[in-house]
């Protein structure tokens, strides 16, 4: 069996990536552009792959491709109904990231609640030699007691966002699907979040229903200047809005660990803001513990075990 990974670097050098124990052809590829992805697996049974497109017109030339083991949750680069159509497994790995998130959430916020990039730049810039006393205050302060953490998405790694932002001493709001009623009492309403919070950080998946899901209305609506955290997917949030918004006053803040590219396009509004104190990006890393990757390969590899087994395991197609 030929097993083909079109992205090894994707994952950490540092991450052992043990193989499946039943003999195999195992070849890794670091990195593989879209017109390379049919060369590549031609012959291939078992495709690993991250974040490399593999779409309809390529599974058409791939007769052989039986499985996409994704070592990643997100799948929205897969054609799934082309891969139902012909039959192939595609599987997911789940419940890797749940520490990892929630914590790089939570620098992302520290940093920004504490104006920690603000006054780094100012000691650098010897700014604390001319205040001419112990302290100086340059920038905003506040504290996580007693702050509204808006999250949007109730899965795993919103649970344990929130479970983090309780232990801070936080109120934690769930907000209800944008657009849709009657979620029930656990959820609070979309626009209510919007508007009560202090912080909103984003954790659902990137789907036609949820692309956009924060751009200018929103951004009118959030009456407490909160800030914006986004640890989930590039599109949830509309990028040039986002720069309007914190030049309007509208926001605090961003924390931004995904953006609609990756890597960002030269013209991404977001890079012209990058050098302001309340604006931090961080490129898509929030996944990338050693713990989490490890635990993210482990699945991998058993997922490919299982489908040898004729057991495919974390299914989506």
């Amino acid at each position: 069996m030929r097993i083909v990974f079109l992205d090894r670097s994707s994952i950490g050098p540092s991450i052992a990536l043990a193989k499946p124990s039943f003999p195999h052809e195992w070849v890794d590829y670091d990195r593989t552009r879209p017109d390379q992805v049919v060369e590549r697996l031609r012959r291939a049974q078992i495709a690993v792959c991250n974040k490399v497109e593999i779409r309809r017109a390529a599974i058409e030339q791939l007769p052989d491709l039986k499985m996409i083991c994704i070592p990643a949750t997100g799948y929205d680069r897969f054609d799934i109904a082309a891969c139902k159509e012909r039959g192939i497994v595609v599987s997911n790995v789940q419940g890797y990231a749940t520490h990892t998130v929630p914590e790089h959430v939570f620098a992302l916020i520290l940093a920004l609640r504490r104006g920690l990039v603000g006054f780094r730049q100012d000691v650098i810039d010897g700014r604390w030699h001319q205040a001419a006393q112990f302290c100086f205050f340059s920038h905003p302060i506040n504290d996580l007691a007693g702050a509204t953490l808006g999250i949007i998405g109730e899965g795993a790694l919103g649970q344990g966002v929130a479970r983090l932002a309780q232990a801070f001493g936080m109120r934690t709001l769930f907000a209800a699907h944008k657009n849709v009623e009657g979620l029930g009492p656990l959820y609070t309403p979309f626009d209510e979040v919007l508007a009560t919070s202090d912080v909103i950080t984003l954790h659902c998946p990137l789907m036609p229903a949820t692309r956009n899901t924060i751009a200018a209305p929103e951004f009118a609506k959030m009456k407490k200047r909160p800030l914006l955290i986004n640890c989930a997917r590039g599109g949830l949030v509309n990028e040039a809005d986002v720069v309007a918004a914190l030049d309007r006053g509208q926001i605090a803040g961003i924390g931004f660990d995904c953006l609609t590219s990756e890597p960002p396009a030269p013209d991404n509004p977001l890079l012209k803001i990058l050098d302001r104190p309340n604006v931090i990006v961080t490129p898509h890393v929030a996944w990338a513990s050693d713990e989490a990757m490890q635990t993210l390969w482990n699945q991998v590899v058993r997922h490919i075990e299982n489908f040898h087994a004729g057991q495919p395991s974390s299914r989506v197609a």
